[in-house]
């Protein structure tokens, strides 16, 4: 049973992983477009070290969002994409951005509002 309210609950991990800055750009922005390099997704990403990179993509690998294909060559090529998983988990993250996108302007104002009133 899932209960994220559950401090102990595996499944609170797995939010953090797909909610977290680094896994959002990850699957929102770039892998649901189609398979990366590492060296590509480091690229696109400004500000994520290599190191957090790395974990991000094992995290999400771990949870089953992430698909990782090592290519027997020299030197090691590295594919990744999104499984179908992690195309669903996009989807359901990407409602939320749309939502930020089309109302904007409502956020913005509340925190104008929020502002003036704390000064």
């Amino acid at each position: 049973m899932v209960d994220v309210f559950d401090a102990k609950c595996p499944s609170r991990a797995v939010m953090e992983h797909l909610s977290s800055r680094w896994g959002v750009l990850i699957q929102i922005m770039l892998l649901r477009e189609g398979t990366m390099r590492f060296s590509e997704l480091r690229r696109a990403i400004g500000g994520v070290s290599e190191k957090m990179l790395a974990q991000t993509l094992q995290a999400l690998e771990r949870d089953g969002i992430v698909r990782r294909v090592v290519h027997p060559v020299i030197p090691p090529h590295v594919d990744y994409s999104l499984t179908d998983l992690g195309q669903d988990a996009a989807k359901a993250v990407n409602a939320l951005f749309e939502l930020i996108d089309d109302r904007w302007a409502e956020f913005e104002k509340a925190q104008i509002e929020y502002d003036e009133r704390k000064k």
